[in-house]
């Protein structure tokens, strides 16, 4: 039995190198798993953002082919193009938003006038000036909405400026007072 002694421990020996071989191949593969994983998910990200880019681009056009559509004579020529345009982009996934009786929602709608109205609790899209986009959850661009509810609450005296400025009107809300800017004196030559 003495010839068992070191085969066994030669064994062991072997068991412990192929178990640690193993666990270092099995830890590889997830690494390069996760790896695959990743460079899959970015790519997907790139291509997302490269189309809502192009996306973006194309919205101008778009707007000029509605004015031109709203404003012109409507020949089968330019009818063809808006048809095109507008099931091109539908196709793609892009939905346009921006409806008069919507309620406001300042993440999706850019309110560019307020009408105060004292009948309502709630602001609601009044006009849309330009309508928003989207593609699928991103926001292409936000409509542009003027908006009617309640007045803005009035300022207390000893809240003091806050960088709002009332509005003249009456109806619209207040804006923002832009910061100024204190010229820069340039050093007096020596």
């Amino acid at each position: 039995m003495t010839g068992s002694g070191p085969q066994t421990t030669e064994l062991a020996e072997l068991r412990r190198l192929v178990e640690e071989r193993t666990a270092d191949l099995q830890r590889v593969k997830a690494e390069y798993d996760n790896y695959r994983k990743r460079v899959r998910r970015d790519r997907l990200a790139v291509r997302e953002i490269a189309v809502v880019n192009v996306l973006r681009a194309l919205l101008p056009v778009l707007d000029a082919v509605d004015r031109a559509c709203a404003h012109e004579p409507l020949t089968p020529g330019l009818e063809d193009i808006a048809d095109s345009l507008r099931e091109q982009l539908g196709a793609l996934g892009v939905t346009s938003f921006g409806e008069v009786g919507d309620p406001f929602d300042p993440a999706c709608h850019d309110a560019l006038a307020h009408h105060a109205s004292p009948d309502s609790d709630h602001l609601v899209c009044s006009a849309v000036l330009r309508p928003g986009y989207r593609l699928g959850d991103h926001l292409l661009r936000p409509a542009h909405v003027e908006v009617e509810g309640p007045a803005p609450p009035a300022r207390n005296a000893h809240e003091g400026d806050r960088g709002v400025r009332p509005s003249t009107d009456g109806g619209a809300p207040p804006f923002p007072v832009a910061a100024r800017k204190k010229p820069r004196r340039s050093p007096k030559p020596s």
